[in-house]
């Protein structure tokens, strides 16, 4: 009989040495404020529950539709495209890991233009793709020249960006559909708060495709549903690697009546985007970096009272905000990222009190 250690040790190569992606801390009661996930402090539209209610009662010992038929039309439909030109997810990370399978392996390289979504390299680890990773500086640059000389498959490209939450105009994701001789993916989980989109590219690009999530805008992170825009022909491809009945019924229900609710939808993001900007000009009149956010949270560089930045600093804000029950995001690993602390954007009460906590800080550290 094999022991655990050489039983684990069957595993492939690549897994025994990968690393799991970490989300975001998780609450555990009612008293925490959390801004740390980018989750929607809003619900979801009424028409959600009415809808999940409703095939709940009857429909739940019937298999659901394996192609999400009437979902794909709808969201086709939403963006001026044929239900052919949509493949819908568990969640926007199953497309992303549709699309690693679709089109990369160890001698088909993924790019990856750091920070950036950090499930990227996990999900390229498990695949065991080989990585091409460029890195932006402090200007959000895009490395168009360093981009046209790669020799890879598939690139993904998050626009906003997370976690800085810049966005980039149509005319630089053209740029880089033309320099790119592979798939360009645009990872738009942040587009319903951003000034543009790229829908309008894909008839002009056969090599772009586009990634969404219900997660953020529609408030559903619970159901977990997300989507791709493509060409038919890679539609037709991912098909063929997409796990069969990968959306659930009552997932596909709610994600239905939700992106039926447009009117909620501008609603809701209009509520977030006016709390953002107002927050992204109180951290300014602190004198503190922060990127010009299109996203639903910010990204702030924070200054102590003693004038310093850094890495240390930032660490010690968010300790102090987590003592007070607040959470935000850290990302310690890169050069960009460590002076920095993400926030996601709440309601106005959360954001009071985020505020509030914060002058504290700035008085007792």
């Amino acid at each position: 009989m094999k022991s655990k250690e050489t039983v684990a040790g069957l595993a492939l190569e690549n897994i025994q040495s990968l690393s799991a992606y970490k989300p975001g801390f998780q609450s555990v009661g009612s008293d925490w404020i959390k801004l740390n996930t980018n989750e929607s402090p809003y619900p979801p539209s009424p028409l959600v529950f009415q809808a999940i209610q409703e095939a709940a009662e009857d429909s739940l010992r019937l298999y659901p539709d394996p192609k999400s038929g009437a979902l794909r039309a709808a969201i086709g439909e939403l963006h001026g495209l044929d239900a052919e030109n949509v493949i819908v997810g568990n969640g926007s990370d199953d497309v992303l890991n549709i699309l690693i399978r679709a089109f990369s392996r160890s001698d088909r390289a993924t790019t990856l233009i750091n920070p950036s979504y950090s499930l990227y390299p996990v999900l390229c680890g498990i695949q065991n793709s080989s990585v091409i990773e460029l890195q932006f500086d402090h200007s959000m640059e895009v490395p168009l020249e360093s981009i046209s000389k790669l020799d890879a498959r598939i690139l993904f490209f998050t626009s906003p960006n997370a976690p800085t939450g810049v966005g980039f105009g149509n005319e630089t994701i053209r740029r880089l559909a033309t320099s790119f001789g592979g798939i360009v993916v645009i990872d738009e989980a942040y587009a319903d708060f951003a000034k543009e989109n790229s829908v309008e590219l894909l008839s002009e690009f056969p090599n772009i495709v586009i990634t969404r999530t219900l997660s953020k805008s529609y408030a559903l992170a619970g159901l977990r549903v997300g989507y791709a825009l493509a060409e038919r022909s890679i539609i037709d491809i991912l098909d063929r690697v997409r796990d069969s009945y990968n959306v659930n019924l009552l997932t596909q229900v709610g994600a239905l009546a939700a992106i039926k609710d447009q009117s909620y939808l501008q609603a809701i993001v209009g509520k977030i985007t006016r709390i953002r900007d107002f927050y992204l000009q109180e951290f300014k009149a602190l004198d503190w970096f922060v990127y010009e956010s299109q996203a639903n949270f910010l990204f702030v560089e924070p200054v102590d009272r003693n004038g310093e930045k850094g890495p240390k600093v930032a660490k010690a804000l968010f300790e102090y905000l987590k003592e007070n029950r607040i959470l935000v995001r850290y990302f310690p690993g890169h050069a960009l990222t460590g002076s920095f602390l993400r926030i996601s954007v709440g309601d106005e009460d959360q954001m009071l009190k985020l505020s509030e906590t914060i002058k504290q800080w700035l008085k007792t550290e």
